[in-house]
This record gives C-alpha cells, structure tokens and sequence, in this order.
C-alpha cells in the first residue's frame, strides 16, 4: 500500500518527517511518502460563527485529490487548524470509510492547547495515534470498543492519550486480511 502525506496549509516538516517515519512502523508493508505538493486551506470550509474549518469539506479537498493520483493507494492530509463535523465541537481527523481519503488535524494535539508546556514527543505520539485511527478508517475498519486500540473513538484528548499507536489483535487481523487483498 502507498500513502502520500498531503499537507494542507503550513504545517511543521519536522512533525511531518516524524508521522511519516511511524507510519512506517505501524503499517511496515507500505511506503509513506510526503507529496511535495501544499494544497491551501478551503476558506469555504471556515465558519465565522465557530471560529473553526468544517473537516467534510476539506476532506472532500482531499477527496478529489486522491482521485488524480492513482499511484497512491491512501492520502493522508495534516493541517494545523482547529475542525468540526457539524454533530461534534471539533475532531480530531475524519476518513472516507473505506476509501482514498483521510484527515488529520494536529490544532488540539498539542500540549500546548491545554495549557500544560510544549512537549514534542507527546505532540507526534498524539499525532500518529490520529493518523493511524484515521487510515484505519479508509481500511474500512469502525470504531473498535477496546479503549486501547487506536481504533477506539477519542472524545477527548485524555482518551487519545490512553489508547495505544497501534490496533488491537481484532483490529489488526482485518487490516492485514484488506492490506493483503490490495498487495
């Protein structure tokens, strides 16, 4: 499997090189890739209102993008800007599932955000656990009741932080079973 890492907006190429080099750990029979390519942020996704992007239409960015580039089985989008479905206050990330397309968004993944200090290890463990929840979601695996696979839905940043980087034993025999059906 090929994922690209698309980035939307400025984003860090420190913590991208950082997502990147765990993906290839968590998902060892693909090559992740960063997309040399920046797409701008949709200003139609911003809500005045809410002060927030709705993460539907950027993902639909996404979407079309990963349309037109057929070499890659799974795009991945970082951006750094605070996102919402219209059902929730934020999210974290949403994916097409199954499919091509999946968003992350590292505005709340910071330690930062909840006024403890800077630490950059959490911030890309944070990260990683997104993105990995996220492709799963393009894999066609759901929300997993397991508080500790990274399938599990965080509501919260404390929930993120409980569960682990990688897929429960359940979780993980799917992913290899649709990885090995795309080989």
């Amino acid at each position: 499997m090929n994922i690209g890492i698309l980035r939307i907006g400025q984003v860090d190429s420190h913590v991208i090189s950082r997502i990147q080099e765990n993906l290839n750990v968590v998902f060892p029979e693909t090559t992740c890739t960063p997309i040399t390519e920046t797409l701008p942020i949709p200003e139609e996704a911003f809500n005045k209102a809410r002060q927030q992007y709705r993460s539907d239409i950027i993902l639909n960015k996404i979407h079309v993008y990963a349309e037109k580039e057929k070499a890659l089985d799974r795009i991945l989008g970082i951006m750094d800007i605070d996102i919402f479905v219209p059902e929730l206050n934020f999210v974290f990330g949403e994916a097409d599932c199954p499919g091509k397309a999946a968003l992350i968004s590292l505005w709340r993944l910071r330690p930062e955000y909840y006024g403890t200090t800077s630490n950059i290890e959490l911030f890309v463990e944070r990260s990683t656990k997104e993105a990995v929840h996220e492709l799963g979601h393009t894999l066609g695996l759901r929300h997993c009741s397991n508080p500790f696979c990274v399938m599990y839905f965080s509501n919260s940043i404390f929930e993120t932080d409980r569960k682990q980087s990688l897929f429960c034993n359940k979780c993980y025999v799917k992913v290899e079973a649709i990885i090995s059906k795309l080989e």
